[in-house]
């Protein structure tokens, strides 16, 4: 009996580490395309997915703040997943975002859908309510203890008004085995290379900031959950890959090349941004869901002239 709890300790150990080089490089959180009148554009949504999987990306987040999972109704939530999974037809990893302020909605949530055909799944820390760092490990203790998928922590500050410390993340790396990384998007490189400096060995952490990415790298990161890269996932990859590989100066040129328009995609709120820059590269269109609005034709006009010199250099 000892013997067989051995091997399958080992062969969990192995599971885990391949798990996690498939979320090493570049991951695109994709935005859901909608038509004008609001109802969820699959053919477009597809577009995105071949898109995407033609030009060299790691893996697809699904489901994130970049694809407006807030205002998704759980039928389009469970309908989307699956397309996703259909035209993805198991060429890349899949990680599913399932977060939010109440521990127990999750931990339900995670028992009675079907997570058939993901890899992973991307959980935002809890919003609104603002717990204590306690809260916060335990929040996640719980989750992790619910799942025997991957778990990937999503540190979002700047949206969830509650961060989490290096201290914490780092509890929660050694103490949970199946918490196999974070998505750092606190925009603080400090925190950052203080969790790169105390992790275990094989805790990935994932930059959430396209324009840190390539200092987050240079850093000891592994990568990237990327915006950007829905519209520009070669040449973003590449400079993902190339940072990877040690080869600075190819990543270096990539990083200005698109450094510009990255403020442009966010100045006026995700995802209206690169909804915008999808819109002129003719992959999908720019409709957004209320609360949120499109840019104003004045920064519309900025990445449309950013594309351009973008697409033609």
């Amino acid at each position: 009996m000892l013997i067989l709890l051995k091997i399958k300790s080992n062969l969990c150990k192995k599971q885990i580490k391949l798990t996690m080089k498939n979320f090493r490089g570049t991951g695109v959180a994709i935005v859901t395309p909608f038509k004008s009148d609001q109802n969820i554009d699959y053919d477009a949504l597809e577009r995105l997915v071949e898109h995407l999987i033609q030009n060299g990306i790691d893996y697809l987040v699904i489901q994130g703040t970049t694809g407006e999972s807030v205002t998704l109704t759980q039928k389009e939530k469970k309908e989307t997943l699956a397309f996703v999974i259909k035209i993805n037809n198991n060429r890349l990893p899949i990680v599913l975002g399932l977060g939010g302020n109440c521990t127990q909605s999750i931990i339900d949530t995670i028992e009675t859908i079907d997570l058939t055909g993901v890899d992973a799944i991307l959980s935002v820390s809890p919003y609104y309510n603002k717990p204590t760092q306690e809260g916060i490990y335990q929040h996640y203790k719980a989750i992790a203890a619910a799942t025997t998928k991957p778990i990937i922590l999503y540190n979002v500050p700047g949206r969830t008004s509650s961060n989490i410390l290096p201290t914490t993340t780092l509890r929660l790396a050694n103490d949970c085995k199946n918490i196999i990384g974070i998505k750092e998007a606190s925009g603080n490189l400090e925190q950052g290379m203080e969790i790169i400096k105390n992790k275990p060995t094989d805790f990935l952490v994932i930059s959430g900031d396209d324009a840190l990415t390539l200092p987050f790298i240079a850093s000891g990161g592994d990568g990237v959950i990327s915006v950007l890269a829905n519209a520009f996932p070669k040449g973003f990859s590449t400079m993902v890959n190339a940072a990877l590989s040690g080869n600075i100066k190819e990543a270096q040129n990539l990083h200005y090349k698109y450094f510009d328009i990255i403020h442009y995609l966010f100045c006026e709120g995700n995802p209206a941004g690169i909804k915008a820059t999808l819109k002129v590269l003719g992959i999908t269109g720019d409709t957004v869901r209320l609360p949120l609005v499109n840019v104003s034709d004045t920064i519309f006009n900025k990445i449309k002239e950013l594309t351009s010199e973008i697409t033609t250099k």
